[in-house]
């Protein structure tokens, strides 16, 4: 059969000397999935990048290495890796711009590596397709030149998930088994809970299915994740007194990590939503949810197609099982949502449900409307989901805009560096002012005590920003209030300086 159909390609071949033939073979298949690359990057150029702003998170992770801003508190649940890999552009130049390019870039250049991970595990078209249906989606244009982990959770989530297939398929692999533990490392390094539910199901395979079982498999899984973890373990014992006493603070931020069921929560975020929290308003955009109700569908399609044909079972089970796992604690025991939670979970399902959809007009010759209704059907759902991303990132560019006002006009009432800032939106008006951002013990991000705070004011220009008309904290209550430039959300705010903060004469 030709090596363009939709079968398999053949695994566990041992490593030789490239042929003639095998290099043609990749330079079609690079030729295949290199375009999806490509526009990937190119609608997050167009699309993501122009104009927009450090969001919150963004902004505490990037002020760890940043070159000109005082480093923002890094509270229980967060790791260090996605501040490493924005460093080398962060601690150079402040430039939102030039990280964002980088980070963009370098989101496409892993997509490519993971889907050619599984080039010798699963068809190439159908790897193509996987890719458009996972970079066709809002949060993934969305998160590609942001300085969040979950995406880089996701592609190291398929990477490790390719590699260990082929490790196990083929013992003379020896790039494959160490990618494996690579790419775990990678993820513990991103988001240490979700490399955990990513090495959980495939040491479980590599335990209960005979083909899978290879001596150096676990062990590659457990080297790998104990790496990740390492600087997140350590962190725990110095800043948190213990794993275990880190681990409740992370469930306490998190509201209490227990049964709580969040498929509604999640449906509704779909919408545009990058945090539900809570998630309690009407599902209004019905629309921009149907497509995760049909995955579900579109997964169980693919297990059949692949059933029938045996040769992809293996992968394409072991991929829909992994994916679940990475989707579980997030559906069922986070009792909130944000679209980015899943994004490990799409990579990884996209390849049963690319698998369904590739082969549903061969299913159906006798009834050539289907390939057209299928085409039509794909390019509505992907329209939508840049109209989504589009809607993003211009509330992300008014938020930039507003929050720069902000600054300015802090630093003409005389907060400038070295200062402090506290209260609403504290960690991006102090990142953008230069400023510390310091957090009254009692919340989420409590760093300092009333005292600790009122002591620092007393030597440098403090602010607390305070939104609804609300009173200043009682630390605060003589301090003078002066009015701020409005946020995108219309909500009245205003500005407390402490004496310390004097405007230039």
């Amino acid at each position: 059969m030709a090596r363009d159909s939709l079968t398999a390609p053949p695994a566990g071949r041992a490593l030789r000397p490239p042929s003639a033939q095998d290099r043609a073979a990749r330079r079609r298949d690079l030729a295949r999935l290199a375009p999806v690359a490509a526009v990937y990057g190119l609608a997050q150029l167009v699309l993501a990048v122009p104009g927009t702003g450090l969001g919150w998170d963004e902004t505490v992770y990037v002020s760890q290495v940043a070159r000109d801003a005082p480093a923002a508190f890094f509270s229980a649940p967060r790791a260090r890796g996605i501040s490493w890999l924005v460093a080398p552009v962060a601690a150079v130049t402040p430039s939102v711009l030039a990280l964002r390019v980088y980070l963009a870039l370098l989101a496409a250049a892993a997509l490519l590596l993971a889907l050619w991970v599984w080039r010798r595990l699963l068809p190439v078209p159908v790897l193509a397709l996987a890719g458009l249906l996972f970079t066709g989606l809002w949060p993934t244009l969305t998160y590609g030149p942001q300085a969040m982990p979950n995406l880089w959770v996701a592609f190291a989530a398929l990477t490790a998930t390719g590699c260990f297939l082929r490790a196990a398929a083929d013992r003379s692999d020896r790039p494959a088994l160490a990618g494996t533990g690579v790419a775990v490392a990678f993820a513990a390094l991103m988001r240490p809970a979700d490399a955990f539910w990513l090495v959980l199901p495939l040491a479980c395979a590599a335990a209960v299915v005979p083909a899978l079982r290879r001596p150096a498999l676990p062990a590659v899984l457990a080297a790998g994740a104990l790496t990740g973890w390492a600087p997140w373990l350590v962190e725990a014992h110095l800043n948190y007194g213990g794993v275990l006493a880190r681990l409740h603070r992370a469930g306490e931020i998190q509201g209490g990590i227990g049964w709580h069921p969040a498929f509604w929560d999640h449906l509704r975020a779909l919408g545009g939503r990058t945090l539900c929290r809570p998630c309690d308003g009407p599902w209004s955009q019905p629309l921009t949810g149907l497509w995760w109700l049909a995955l579900p569908l579109l997964v169980a399609g693919g297990l059949v197609a692949a059933y029938r044909g045996t040769e992809l079972l293996r992968p394409v089970l072991v991929a829909t099982v992994a994916g679940l796992s990475l989707a579980a604690p997030y559906l069922l025991m986070v009792g909130y949502a944000a679209p980015r939670f899943l994004l490990p979970a799409y990579a990884l399902l996209v390849l049963p449900a690319a698998l369904c959809l590739a082969r549903l007009p061969g299913a159906s010759r006798r009834h050539p409307f289907v390939r057209t209704a299928l085409c039509l059907a794909l390019a509505a759902h992907l329209t939508l989901q840049l109209l989504l991303a589009a809607t993003v990132a211009a509330r992300s560019r008014d938020m930039r805009a507003a929050l720069t006002a902000v600054a300015a006009e802090l630093h003409r009432r005389g907060v400038r560096p070295p200062c402090v800032v506290s209260g609403e939106e504290a960690v991006r008006v102090a990142f953008r002012a230069g400023c510390a951002s310091r957090q009254v013990y009692g919340g989420h991000d409590g760093s300092i005590s009333s005292a600790g705070i009122t002591a620092l004011a007393a030597r440098m220009p403090t602010v607390v920003l305070v939104k609804d008309g609300a009173a200043p904290p009682r630390w605060a209550g003589g301090w003078r209030p002066h009015p701020l430039p409005a946020l995108p959300d219309g909500r009245p705010w205003r500005a407390y300086l402490a004496p310390s903060a004097r405007p230039a004469g």
